[in-house]
């Protein structure tokens, strides 16, 4: 028996050529596919493929994802023993540096964070500039594009003590611009950051401090934010992580390429999933309702929010630890009543051979808007806590795509069937 090649061997049918294409880590460089020619005048074969369904765009060391088995890692770390055990500071150190810190080394990382909460306070007249009634993802996404005006040592991309500069800024400064995005909203004023606090401890301050003169969150609450953000501090190449890459790779700053990420959540596919599922919940208003509800899924009438994802064939390993997280909180704030019908949805459709079939099974989406309204938030400020929780993920594609050298600025290729070449009828002459 022949040696195995780690190749792919084509034969071209229009010309009776053969070529043999080296595989490696399961893919074909794209590359390789332009020797692949009619005759010479030929530009060379192209892949087609809407919507990255099945193209690796780089090489990452950052998070890892099983979709058929239900894993999912953060540099080889499983996201169950992180969000039992870690923070999320100490996640987004180990996201952006690739290892675990010591206990020096997370001492003084969170030293840094919490001493960049603060925001220019013509940051705080900004968001005055928005309408009363602006939703708190445009405030956000906007503001953090304007960042960018602040700091114009962010465009010396060359230097890493700068870049991780920015990105102990960014993460930082986050929380606060969400905050006042939310207090805004409502019409309070803003609260400042509280160094004596947790990163999700002073979130919550932001959020809710009244006339109190120091606020105490509740550990409970505090515990379950942190491990929200845990779960959703990176996802490999996601829409906003994706655009987060493709921005930066023209090399502008990483307070713009965040503001782009943050459009790219902004979206009811992305970063608006989970206020749909609490959205449908509450129109199927009961459990006698569900398997009609169910059966109007399965004809295609309506979408079941929350279950299913492009990369999951399995259960989400993050929807299991938010749905033990979710009656933890419930323990502590009251019962949100959505969540008996949740769970009987579930079921059901867990049972049905429709969604087994298909591999539907619940996402993060599904348990995680209950908690944040459990916690007093309104659907609108989801897509902030996100993104909160997403930056560091952002910010770890964006460096590991500055350094590495395969990388260019994005620029993909298109199938273009448009007219062919028209001369130019003047407008008299149109009628």
């Amino acid at each position: 028996m022949a040696d195995k090649k780690d190749s792919l061997s084509i034969t071209d049918n229009r010309t009776g050529k053969s070529y043999e294409l080296e595989v490696t880590d399961g893919t074909l460089r794209a590359m390789d596919l332009r020797q692949i020619k009619v005759d010479d005048n030929d530009f060379g074969l192209m892949s087609y493929d809407p919507a990255y369904k099945n193209t690796a765009s780089t090489r990452s060391q950052i998070t890892f994802i099983d979709g058929g088995q239900g894993v999912l890692r953060y540099r080889g770390y499983p996201i169950e023993q992180l969000a039992e055990q870690s923070s999320f500071l100490e996640v987004a150190y180990l996201l952006y540096n690739g290892e675990l810190p010591s206990r020096s080394e997370l001492a003084e990382f969170q030293h840094s964070i919490t001493h960049h909460t603060m925001v220019h306070e013509n940051i705080r007249e900004l968001i005055d500039a928005f309408r009363y009634d602006a939703h708190p993802m445009g405030i956000l996404t906007s503001t953090c594009g304007a960042l960018s005006t602040f700091y114009p040592d962010a465009k010396n991309l060359d230097d890493a003590n700068v870049r991780k500069l920015q990105m102990q800024r960014l993460i930082a400064k986050m929380p606060t611009i969400a905050a006042y995005a939310y207090r805004h909203r409502r019409g309070l004023p803003y609260v400042y950051p509280d160094n004596d606090l947790s990163y999700a401890g002073n979130f919550l301050n932001m959020l809710f401090k009244m006339t109190e003169v120091k606020y105490q969150p509740n550990p409970v609450i505090e515990k379950a934010l942190d491990v929200l953000f845990i779960l959703h501090a990176d996802h490999e190449q996601n829409c906003s992580a994706s655009a987060m890459r493709s921005v930066g790779s023209s090399h502008t700053d990483p307070f713009s390429a965040s503001a782009a990420a943050c459009a790219a959540l902004y979206g009811p596919l992305h970063g608006g999933a989970n206020e749909a599922v609490v959205r449908m919940l509450t129109e199927i208003g009961s459990k006698s309702n569900i398997k009609n509800y169910v059966d109007k899924a399965k004809k295609g009438e309506v979408r079941l929010m929350g279950f299913g994802h492009r990369v999951y064939k399995n259960y989400d390993p993050r929807a299991k630890v938010i749905k033990k997280l979710a009656y933890q909180v419930f323990d502590e704030v009251g019962k949100n009543p959505l969540i008996d019908l949740a769970v009987e949805l579930e079921k059901i459709a867990l049972e049905d051979e429709y969604f087994v079939s298909r591999k539907l099974y619940p996402n993060v989406d599904f348990y995680s808007g209950l908690i944040y309204q459990s916690m007093g938030l309104p659907m609108d400020i989801f897509p902030v806590l996100f993104a909160i929780g997403r930056t560091p993920g952002w910010l770890s594609q964006w460096e590991e795509m500055l350094t590495d050298r395969e990388q260019k600025i994005a620029r993909p290729r298109q199938v273009y069937f448009g007219h062919g070449k028209r001369d130019y009828v003047p407008l008299s002459e149109r009628e």
